[in-house]
């Protein structure tokens, strides 16, 4: 994003500064106005905003009434916090709701740099709800791999997926990409479903995503199976509900 302080930027502060003839609360305009900039594209993703003593000087505000409206856009997720880097207009993932594919291949394919801090990664045996998930008995041994997912270091989402221990390579040969390993013995998975809801960060959650407590997250179910109808995973995720949206394309029907 071009630096809104620059002349030439194509963004004047008249935009963004608040109607001091309106009763509205100044802080409440100004987060209006730069949200309307924000959704039409004007400041754009990733771009960083001014400092709040900068945004002052332009609007005529006070730093305390910039620093609130502020505060409500990173509540909002439409701005992002960087310690010692700034404020940055947060950067929207559009994921498709009916694709089948790993977080990995998707975010290469969006050509960013997916990694993974990996919480837990062993064999052992099935709880009796996974068990009867995955069609196997009591006494199977699973994989359960439990990891945090980021995009250039950025904690993007929390996953537990368990799979049944036959259908992975040894575990230390399991790398970024589940959906890889699973192919290198025949057994990606070829269709599925997956159930989606909203909900708030745990504590916990939150710490691992970096984001406060009680934020929003969307918490994803997928269930996977073979060409053949065997059950290949249980995936539970918990994606942040500032950064993701999930579009799903839709048909006439008679």
């Amino acid at each position: 994003m071009r630096d809104i302080r620059q002349p030439g930027a194509g963004v004047s502060p008249r935009k963004f500064a608040p109607d001091r003839s309106n009763g509205t609360p100044l802080y409440i305009q100004l987060a209006n106005n730069l949200r309307s900039l924000i959704l039409e594209g004007t400041l754009e993703a990733d771009g960083t905003l001014p400092s709040e003593r900068i945004l002052s000087e332009q609007v005529g505000a006070s730093r305390v009434t910039i620093r609130k409206a502020i505060e409500q856009l990173v509540r909002e997720g439409l701005l992002l916090r960087r310690h010692g880097s700034g404020t940055f207009v947060a950067r929207r993932i559009e994921q498709a709701g009916d694709a089948l594919s790993g977080f990995t291949s998707d975010m290469q394919l969006r050509g960013a740099h997916p990694t993974s801090i990996w919480l837990r990664k062993v064999l052992c045996k099935p709880t009796n709800e996974e068990a009867g998930i995955l069609n196997i008995s009591l006494g199977s041994q699973v994989a359960r791999l439990s990891r945090i997912r980021l995009d250039d270091g950025e904690a993007l989402a929390i996953e537990h997926a368990v799979v049944p221990a036959p259908f992975l390579p040894p575990l230390r040969q399991v790398g970024n990409s589940l959906y890889a390993a699973l192919e290198s013995l025949g057994k990606r998975p070829v269709e599925g479903s997956q159930r989606l809801h909203a909900s708030l960060a745990t504590p916990v959650e939150a710490g691992m995503l970096s984001v406060e407590p009680g934020s929003a997250v969307l918490r994803i179910e997928r269930r996977s199976r073979l060409a053949d109808g065997t059950p290949v995973e249980l995936t539970r995720s918990v994606y942040r509900g500032d950064r993701y949206d999930f579009v799903t394309p839709l048909h006439q029907t008679d």
